[in-house]
């Protein structure tokens, strides 16, 4: 056989369909998604005095400004459960959410010296984000448990229950909400660099309008019932409601809002999906 017509190992061209994840070229080039995330892993406390421990710290002080301002001088109420263990399940649901959001969302703009250079499935970034920052919601996770088990042990009224089991799908409605919105927006700022100063500020608000700080039993008692379901227009209010009743005991589930978080995080993940394969093509060309 000649040269010239020996079969390629690989072909690159571009995607024919907006939709299409190869998973098998995900899976080829998965050694470099464990060294992206093993990246994003060490540089986070390199050369930091306290090292991995940032991750640990970074929910306690939160929780603990939390405590002072909104349980001490407020008083907002957290369903008769310990306030600061009551913020701090809000906070580490929270934070693996929003760190997945903003590293997703600057995902062309971080990466636009690589993109340029080197091949592989641009999806693996996003990718990256979601595993690496899962790593760091396990540590937080562990501490909470830890505070979890102290404050059974001193009888506090916390009662964990048979839905901490659904966990991993918690964190998947949350990985999509994120990949899904930081898709969109990482496309977006290839054309409009401003949008990139709106994700601090939105991320913020959004963190204000999530019953993180405060149950959703409080805004259910403030508003008309005719209006409830305005609460549940935000797909993360379900999720951590869910949560906390899985690993407190405190709140309710909401079926049909956790329904329409479910849907709502497999739609945004793929029009985010779509707008992220079709910019793919051209951005070095537009960044």
């Amino acid at each position: 056989m000649k040269e010239s017509e020996q079969p390629w190992l690989y072909e690159i061209s571009g995607k024919n369909r907006y939709f299409e994840i190869n998973f098998k070229e995900v899976w080829q080039y998965r050694d470099l998604l464990v060294l992206f995330v093993k990246r994003d892993i060490v540089t986070f406390y390199k050369q930091t005095i306290l090292g991995p421990l940032w991750f640990v710290l970074q929910p306690i002080l939160t929780s603990l400004i939390q405590f002072i301002i909104f349980s001490r001088i407020a008083e907002i109420p957290s369903d008769s459960v310990p306030y600061f263990l009551f913020v701090l399940a809000g906070n580490i649901l929270w934070f693996y959410f929003s760190d997945c959001f903003k590293a997703t969302s600057e995902t062309f703009k971080t990466n636009q010296n690589i993109f340029g250079k080197v091949y592989f499935p641009r999806i693996i970034m996003p990718l990256t984000t979601v595993v690496s920052n899962l790593i760091k919601f396990g540590i937080q996770f562990i501490f909470f448990i830890v505070v979890l088990i102290f404050y059974l042990s001193n009888g506090y009224d916390v009662q964990p229950n048979i839905y901490s089991l659904f966990l991993p799908l918690l964190l998947l409605m949350m990985a999509l909400i994120a990949m899904g919105f930081g898709m969109i927006i990482s496309s977006l700022t290839t054309k409009y660099r401003d949008l990139s100063f709106v994700i601090t500020f939105g991320t913020s608000l959004l963190m204000y309008i999530t019953p993180i700080v405060y149950p959703t039993s409080l805004f259910l008692e403030k508003m008309d019932a005719s209006n409830h379901f305005l609460i549940y227009l935000n797909p993360l209010t379900s999720v951590l409601d869910f949560f906390k009743y899985a690993f407190l005991g405190a709140g309710h589930i909401d079926t049909f809002g956790l329904i329409y978080s479910a849907v709502f995080s497999i739609g945004v993940f793929f029009i985010g999906l779509v707008i992220f394969n079709k910019t793919e093509k051209n951005f070095i060309d537009v960044i």
